[in-house]
């Protein structure tokens, strides 16, 4: 069973910089490629980026040019590298992997808190 942990997340002033990582565990025989989702209470979850297999990235307007996605395939490991952090970044992060074939896999979540 693959498994997805996030790390990373805390407390940070606005301007300030965080990085996350996502571990992925188990028997991965298909991967597509791996995204960060975010979701503020009262939002809908939503887009932050994605990395495919093949090494295209993708971002939601919001972010584009303050986070970096990036993966280390030998270590199963995703990171996503958040600069000139905003209040208005404030959510729980998710990892998510895609698969061929099998359904999609979700890690806890970590938080991300913007406030000076």
């Amino acid at each position: 069973q693959v498994q997805l942990v996030e790390s990373g997340g805390g407390l940070v002033q606005p301007g300030g910089s965080l990085r996350l990582s996502c571990v992925a565990s188990g028997n991965i025989d298909h991967p597509l490629a791996m995204a960060w989702y975010r979701q503020a209470p009262g939002n809908q979850r939503e887009l932050v980026a994605s990395i495919s297999v093949g090494g295209p990235t993708d971002y939601g307007d919001s972010v584009k040019g303050r986070f970096t996605i990036s993966r280390d395939g030998a270590k199963n490991t995703v990171y996503l590298q958040m600069n000139s952090l905003k209040p208005e970044d404030t959510a729980v992060y998710y990892c998510n992997l895609k698969q061929l074939m099998e359904p999609n896999v979700w890690g806890q979540g970590t938080q991300v808190t913007v406030s000076s």
